[in-house]
């Protein structure tokens, strides 16, 4: 019997190693399995379509944007006219841009290419996303800034800064490229979003509602963006005690930083700077000499915008006069805003009108 109890003891002893064994391996294995997948989440990325169409559309479009020198299509009477396409897009203004397809390339001999970045101004956000392939309702930011430099002042310096903010988006991706060239170290963030608020804002920057001898009545807006703003969904709307008119913009576009004037008479308009002006005079909105249409005793004007996808108008800047605004002008003045950061300040009569130099 003790010889038996020995051997029992020795086949426990042994089945108990066998089993912490077995235990220690498949704990080792464990550890291996999620480690390695762990390693392919990493490499992979997200199991979430929406999220890998927006990290591919962000690699894609850095690449189309910085692999060349990007084309422009025009528009003819029966579609795209791809026998007149050219790879000088960056020559065109931004109603020629706007008419037709572009792709906008940056690089040009392997550098970024400086009149190409300055042209960005006349390419609008939506005209860029479609160009670069973007699905339909993805919003785009793109940012080019100097990060080194053998001139210590032009570190941190924006070359362009422009689209929709990341923070209005329900989810984005981005991808970044960095040239070094001319003694400066160039970085280059392409940002998608799924879709987010346009900022797109535009000013209202002067007006004038009695304007001298036979002149035209006039709305002078300015566009503080780095991209062009297509004019689609905005308007414009008056009114007074006695009257009430809105125009909703279908068409035009205003290039980055630049002024344009809306005009009741495009003839005899003084335009100054202005990238262009546009003729209201069959709109009802604006008035030229003796036809008054923007009350010049007491009224409102405002300029709105509606974003895709909602129903309701919103005001971006409005000015009153009249009244007990304390705000008057004279035959000849106009009414001219003072806006700082993105804020009208003030408005004030403008003795000397100014129209299409703001800034």
């Amino acid at each position: 019997m003790r010889d038996g109890r020995v051997c029992s003891l020795k086949r426990d002893d042994n089945a108990l190693t066998a089993v912490i064994e077995f235990l220690s391996a498949f704990t080792l294995f464990l550890m291996i399995l999620t480690a390695f997948l762990s390693l392919a989440q990493l490499q992979m990325g997200s199991n979430d379509p929406n999220v890998d169409r927006i990290d591919r559309s962000a690699v894609q479009g850095l690449d189309r944007l910085t692999s060349d020198g990007g084309w422009f299509v025009p528009m003819g009477d029966d579609g795209l006219d791809y026998a007149n396409s050219t790879s000088e897009w960056h020559l065109l203004d931004a109603v020629s841009l706007d008419s037709g397809r572009v792709q906008t390339g940056l690089v040009k001999e392997g550098v970024l290419d400086h009149q190409r970045i300055a042209a960005l101004q006349n390419v609008s956000e939506e005209n860029m996303a479609l160009g670069l392939g973007l699905d339909v309702g993805y919003t785009l930011y793109l940012s080019i800034e100097v990060i080194e430099s053998n001139n210590a002042s032009r570190v941190g310096m924006e070359l362009f800064s422009g689209g929709t903010e990341r923070s209005t988006a329900s989810s984005s991706s981005n991808a970044h490229r960095q040239f070094s060239q001319d003694g400066d170290l160039l970085q280059v963030i392409f940002e998608v979003h799924k879709g987010g608020k346009k900022n797109n804002d535009l000013y209202l920057t002067e007006v004038m509602i009695r304007p001298s001898a036979s002149g035209p009545e006039w709305i002078e807006i300015y566009n503080p963006n780095d991209f062009a703003v297509s004019l689609l969904g905005w308007s414009l709307n008056h009114t007074s005690s006695s009257s009430a008119s809105n125009l909703l913009l279908k068409e035009g576009v205003v290039s980055g930083h630049s002024t344009v004037l809306f005009t009741g008479d495009a003839l005899s308009q003084s335009s100054g700077n202005a990238s262009q002006v546009f003729d209201l005079s069959q709109e009802s909105l604006l008035g030229v000499g003796s036809i008054n249409l923007l009350a010049d005793g007491r009224g409102v004007l405002s300029l709105r915008y509606t974003q895709i996808y909602e129903a309701q108008p919103y005001d971006v800047m409005s000015v009153e006069w009249g009244g007990d605004t304390g705000l008057f002008t004279s035959l000849g003045q106009s009414l001219s805003a003072t806006i700082a950061d993105g804020f009208q300040t003030n408005w004030s009569a403008q003795p000397n009108p100014t129209p299409g130099d703001y800034l």
